[in-house]
């Protein structure tokens, strides 16, 4: 006798998600998560959200196949947990990481602190 998983569908749908990125992704990287294509490819591939949730996600860098890996953290979640492609899925700053970018010609490079 197998245990099952409680009915996805019975959970309350998440109608807002809030992700932290870090500031240092980029403007390139930072209009490809905004992107509403973006967004749904978020709403699919997570089934549940909640405070604290780290998305550890990739974007293209628009040429030759590269990628970029962005963390995301799930900042806030308003109604349920369940996500599907109704929840809004909205961005927040938070402190650089020193997160891979990719192929660097593609977008814009953080400016190199000074000794």
């Amino acid at each position: 006798m197998s245990s099952q998983a409680p009915d996805e569908a019975s959970e309350p749908l998440a109608t807002r998600v809030v992700l932290s990125f870090p500031a240092d992704i980029g403007e390139h990287g930072r209009t490809r998560i905004r992107s509403d294509y973006y967004r749904k490819y978020l709403t699919k591939i997570h089934d549940s959200a909640a405070e604290g949730d780290e998305w550890d996600e990739f974007t293209d860098v628009g040429c030759c196949g590269s990628q970029m890996d962005v963390p995301l953290v799930v900042e806030e979640v308003e109604g349920g947990s369940r996500i599907d492609t109704d929840t809004e899925i909205e961005y927040t700053e938070r402190e650089a990481c020193g997160i891979n970018q990719g192929w660097s010609v593609q977008h814009d490079e953080p400016e190199a602190l000074d000794d």
